[in-house]
């Protein structure tokens, strides 16, 4: 859990907020305890990270924004998901263009 919002939360505030004891939140830190899919859904939302990225599966930390931004981009037809990934695929190779000019 290397969220912005964890360096800013006791274990005791982030307990309050999941609905548990700092403790024991702790002990899901170090590994001695897992918690429920519930309690890890709702420490995913207070964290703003996804299950995915809080339980390991991925080092990929993706906001709730960017979540929901992939979401809406999901339900549009696919004429235009080919417009908004040909634009995002553009910018993509811009910024590594750049990245890579710069160094």
């Amino acid at each position: 859990m290397y969220s912005k919002i964890l360096q800013k939360l006791s274990l005791g505030d982030l307990g309050k907020k999941v609905g548990t004891l700092g403790h024991i939140i702790d002990g899901y830190e170090r590994d001695e305890v897992t918690p429920s899919v519930e309690v890890a859904s709702k420490l995913a939302d207070v964290l703003d990270v996804s299950l995915d990225y809080l339980s390991g599966k991925t080092d990929t930390e993706l906001d709730s924004a960017t979540l929901g931004r992939i979401m809406e981009i999901s339900v549009m037809p696919e004429d235009d998901k080919k417009q908004v990934f040909l634009v995002l695929d553009a910018l993509i190779r811009d910024y590594k263009a750049r990245k890579a000019y710069a160094q």
